[in-house]
């Protein structure tokens, strides 16, 4: 049970961890007028810049992100389906939202399947599709806020809440480092989003099928942009989603990759008067421009096995050892080429040994030196050998000191 449970903790480790607070430090960071922004590697979870991380600003339409999480969630789960058709219950009709709302415009009479409404949260972020799609999971739209929050909690987020799934409120609330966690656990949870709703350029409502018969010759079809207007402007740009209520100002949470390297950047607060969705977008790509241009994602693949490691005073000699994290890291252009790696064992390691025990670390060095250094731990627990075992490898301890 013990090994069980200690291997499923080790792969765990090789997944993206919204716990792993590294960062790196910068140098020639651009200088951004936006109040707080974060870019980190994707696959890492290692920080590369930070601005007012901790600053705690309205998320805005930021928001919807973790709406479509939770849907996600339900369809993997088996509980809804995309293909499903839902009638818009009148809270989320668009004549009953917060005036300047942005919409994809729910109206009486219709009919929409739950996919649609997610290219609604992704691409016009309609607040009445918020509304609906909270409503067809929870009670209330304050329950579904709750459904947020317990998920934030889950995901570790402390400063980050939610009081409505739009993102309309003055109190919904986060940090950009925090939804750089969020970001990164999105996007690995949900790979396809990016290509199925967050690059999708445009987005027509209501169609024919969507209104009662009467309106099916003239439904009144609006076609909307998507609002982040970096895709297909800035290399490698494909997602996610942009926000802005006047207590934050303009935000944007914005991924690229290039070369096999994936940066999240998020900027929160840039100015709200006209022109700060121009700076928003300036000081996103900036950020992108100069990450690329400094760091990139070293993937080292070992070469053979792991060997076991010597271990005195046992029942046996040697132990398998595993790694205690991902050997994924950050590094510097230039750095991570010709990479070699060997093992440093924990000197004179002595039995009993707990499974996941310090056994030494994995060194990885290049032409320059020492890269990283990976904690190794036992892959198995060692008990005591018998009384001449032990007292055997104490004397050769002991003339080995």
């Amino acid at each position: 049970m013990k090994r069980t449970v200690f291997l499923s903790l080790l792969f765990a480790a090789f997944l993206p961890a919204l716990s792993a607070d590294v960062s790196v430090h910068w140098h020639g960071a651009p200088e951004i007028v936006s109040r707080a922004a974060a870019v980190m590697d994707a696959a890492t979870g290692t920080f590369v810049f930070l601005h007012n991380a901790d600053m705690e600003i309205q998320p805005a339409s930021l928001t919807k992100l973790m709406t479509m999480h939770l849907v996600f969630q339900e369809i993997s789960a088996g509980r809804a389906a995309l293909d499903e058709i839902i009638v818009p219950p009148p809270e989320s009709w668009a004549i009953n939202q917060f005036p300047g709302s942005s919409l994809m415009f729910l109206a009486p009479g219709q009919q929409v399947s739950l996919e649609e409404l997610l290219l609604g949260l992704a691409i016009p972020s309609g607040n009445d599709a918020a509304v609906a799609v909270a409503l067809r999971f929870a009670p209330s739209v304050d329950a579904f806020a709750q459904m947020m929050n317990r998920e934030a909690r889950a995901m570790g987020l402390s400063r980050t809440r939610f009081v409505e799934p739009s993102g309309i409120s003055d109190h919904n609330m986060t940090t950009a480092r925090e939804f750089a966690y969020f970001s990164r656990h999105y996007i690995h949870l949900w790979p396809e989003s990016l290509a199925n709703y967050h690059t999708v350029q445009e987005f027509s409502f209501p169609r024919a099928e969507h209104v009662a018969n009467v309106f099916r010759d003239n439904p009144g079809t609006i076609t909307q942009r998507n609002r982040n207007t970096l895709l297909g402007r800035v290399d490698g740009v494909d997602g996610i989603r942009t926000g802005f209520i006047n207590a934050s100002g303009f935000n944007i949470s914005l991924t690229a990759e290039r070369n096999g390297t994936r940066f999240i950047a998020v900027v929160l607060g840039a100015p709200s008067e006209p022109g700060g969705d121009r700076i928003r977008d300036e000081d996103g790509e900036r950020l992108l421009e100069w990450a690329f241009s400094r760091y990139h994602t070293v993937r080292p693949r070992l070469d053979a096995p792991l060997a076991p490691v010597r271990v005195w005073r046992g029942r046996q000699n040697h132990v398998d050892v595993a790694l205690l994290e991902p050997l994924d890291f950050t590094a510097g252009i230039g750095r991570g080429e010709n990479m070699r790696w060997r093992i440093e064992p924990q000197e004179h390691l002595s039995a009993p040994l707990e499974i996941g025990s310090h056994a030494g670390s994995l060194v990885l060095t290049d032409s320059f030196g020492e890269l990283r250094r990976i904690p190794l731990v036992t892959a198995a627990s060692v008990e005591q050998g018998g009384f001449f075992r032990r007292l055997f490898d104490s004397i050769r301890l002991f003339f080995m000191r």
